[in-house]
């Protein structure tokens, strides 16, 4: 079986490696990712996506891309003869480059389609406070992210696990998952079903807006929020008029004295000089590790140094 895969994180190595492992059953003949680019900074050097890096560890034939819609990249595709496209993580293919594939391209999604299609499957997962998710193989279509279902493997969210955690464990639960689709199509054994629509709910882009902490919020969505936003792209709040990044947050039974409660509304901070309190809608969440604007990430005693829990101590806002 004649595979082209299409991939650009760290989400789809695994997969391109358990293809690799069995070289007797499939043949890996092209692989296409994104361009070299700066990945650590604006300023940095231009480096290779991660599927590119284990793609010429493995010995494959690598085509770089941005532009998936020019027309030459059809040609390209097509020349190379594909069975099967396996897309994991990569961009939105057009038809005249999927079609390419005598039986058919079909992708990896880190969700239990309907569920979460979009951009940020993983967070808006933990944001939501599920506690189970996992993976799909579906058939493409023109329409992103409806094509019908080949497989799902599914998985508990763990408590405190955040979304670069449970990423890497999907991308390894994924692996498997298109390796079985690979298998079943090659013994026509793949029995596509439909996506329920009205089960359809999104995972929009995670943008500045969307990512900015609500304190007016329970405290177990403001540590959900925390979880499914860390380590990338961050959390974030104000105090002193600087950008604040919170990585991680758990709830807390702290308790102020009566006499400095009624000061206290959502957004407000406490501290002991060791640990870092601050207020939600029913309670107090403790923050373990943040990041001020134009600093080093810290953890909570870091960042207290220097701090007195006074009333005109700004608000975490």
């Amino acid at each position: 079986m004649r595979i082209i895969f299409m991939g650009t994180p760290e989400f789809a190595v695994p997969s391109l490696r358990a293809i690799a492992e069995l070289d007797n059953e499939f043949e890996i003949v092209l692989v296409v990712t994104g361009k070299d680019k700066p990945r650590r900074s604006r300023r940095s050097e231009p480096e290779p996506t991660p599927v590119k890096k284990a793609a010429k560890e493995l010995g494959f034939t690598v085509f770089e891309i941005d532009d998936v819609k020019d027309p030459r990249f059809a040609g390209t595709v097509a020349r190379y003869r594909p069975d099967v496209i396996v897309v994991a993580a990569f961009r939105i293919l057009p038809p005249s480059v999927f079609e390419q594939a005598r039986l058919g391209a079909f992708n990896l999604h880190a969700s239990l389609l309907p569920h979460y299609r979009g951009a940020a499957p993983v967070n808006w997962a933990i944001i939501n406070g599920d506690r189970e998710t996992g993976v799909t193989t579906f058939f493409l279509r023109k329409r992103v992210d409806t094509g019908s279902i080949i497989l799902q493997e599914k998985t508990n969210i763990g408590v405190e696990e955040t979304a670069g955690e449970l990423a890497g464990r999907l991308s390894v639960i994924g692996a498997g998952a298109v390796v079985t689709t690979l298998k079943l199509i090659r013994e026509g054994k793949a029995e596509p079903l439909p996506q329920d629509e009205a089960k359809m709910t999104k995972a929009p882009k995670l943008t500045t807006e969307n990512t900015r902490i609500d304190w007016a919020e329970p405290v177990d969505a403001i540590c959900d929020f925390v979880r499914g936003l860390s380590p990338r792209p961050t959390a974030w709040t104000v105090f002193n008029h600087k950008k604040v990044k919170i990585y991680k947050a758990i709830p807390s039974d702290f308790q102020l004295p009566e006499s400095k409660q009624q000061a206290m509304v959502p957004g407000s901070f406490s501290t002991d000089g060791n640990r870092l309190f601050v207020m939600g809608l029913d309670g107090w969440v403790e923050i373990i590790s943040l990041q001020m604007e134009g600093k080093r990430k810290m953890n909570a005693v870091e960042f207290c140094c220097g701090f007195r829990c006074e009333e005109e101590c700004p608000l975490f806002s």
